[in-house]
């Protein structure tokens, strides 16, 4: 088992443990900000999923998609409105939230509302975008590029810890298979484990289809719940989704977020099974198996 727990939140909101023998953790919510409206909505939507199911939670969504692939697609509300609006869910539900930021010189502000920061997985390697997170002394959610294998990782790691970052969780959100696929390789988790952090799972981004449809990516959503399945038999300590009410018309990643109408089926399956394998841990312990 991983020996670091990461702690997100304070006492506005409570701390969210994430590692180690910790009951597995949700962080989700759709993937750009669209509205004050919509915002508020899915926040209250997803607590009464995550307070029924009795499941600690991060709300995360974006101010800011610097990634998109077409300069006419939705790129975000924005970083004043955005950081403004993740502010209003985390007083109003008394939630931990996270978003990314694609810029150091947004770290500042964004450190001074979010609880946890985000670092996009293209920009895992990028040296000023790492030492920006890690000089907010805020922890830090670190997403594996799809180029990168998971030992790769560590050289990530070290430089965010160098930065003074200890804080730190390591996420799988699949890799490249040639042109437009990703897959996942689920011994990501124990290698990205034994780097001494605990892992998380991106399942959403996972079943994505790098830019097939031109200037906007497909996606194979009907595999999530099989991939959540198998990446929490695999040790992960926390689940990322994004989700959203109305798929078809999210201004962002409309091809892979979770129908909101699922989150309670996947949520309660990936909590029965993260809880079984912690016992059968505890029972058997950790497989330790070499030639």
């Amino acid at each position: 088992m991983d020996s670091k727990i990461l702690r997100v939140g304070n006492n506005e909101v409570g701390s969210v443990h994430i590692g180690s023998n910790n009951p597995l953790v949700f962080i989700g919510g759709p993937c750009a900000i669209e509205s004050r409206e919509h915002t508020l909505y899915m926040a209250k939507e997803i607590k009464k999923i995550c307070d029924e199911l009795n499941i600690q939670w991060i709300f995360k969504s974006c101010y800011d998609k610097d990634c998109r692939s077409s300069k006419d697609s939705f790129h975000g509300i924005g970083k004043s409105e955005g950081l403004n609006i993740l502010s209003m869910v985390r007083k109003k539900f008394k939630v931990p939230v996270v978003s990314d930021f694609s810029d150091p010189s947004w770290a500042k502000d964004t450190a001074e509302v979010c609880d946890l920061l985000q670092i996009p997985a293209y920009l895992c390697r990028q040296t000023t975008i790492l030492k920006a997170a890690a000089s907010t002394k805020k922890p830090i959610h670190l997403k594996k590029g799809q180029f990168m294998s998971p030992w790769n990782m560590k050289n990530s790691v070290k430089k965010l810890e160098k930065f003074g970052s200890k804080e730190i969780i390591l996420t799988e959100r699949g890799t490249f298979f040639g042109y437009n696929q990703l897959v996942n390789d689920m011994t990501a988790f124990p290698i990205m484990r034994k780097i001494g952090y605990p892992v998380c799972f991106d399942a959403t981004h996972s079943i994505q289809l790098p830019t097939s449809m031109g200037n906007i990516s497909g996606g194979q959503r009907e595999f999530i719940p099989f991939l959540v399945r198998a990446a929490c038999a695999c040790g992960i300590n926390a689940l990322f989704m994004e989700v959203h009410n109305e798929p078809s018309k999210a201004l962002s990643d409309s091809n892979t977020v979770l129908d909101i109408k699922y989150l309670k089926m996947i949520l309660s399956e990936a909590k029965e099974i993260h809880e079984l394998r912690l016992k059968l841990s505890e029972k058997n312990g950790e497989f330790n198996v070499h030639q």
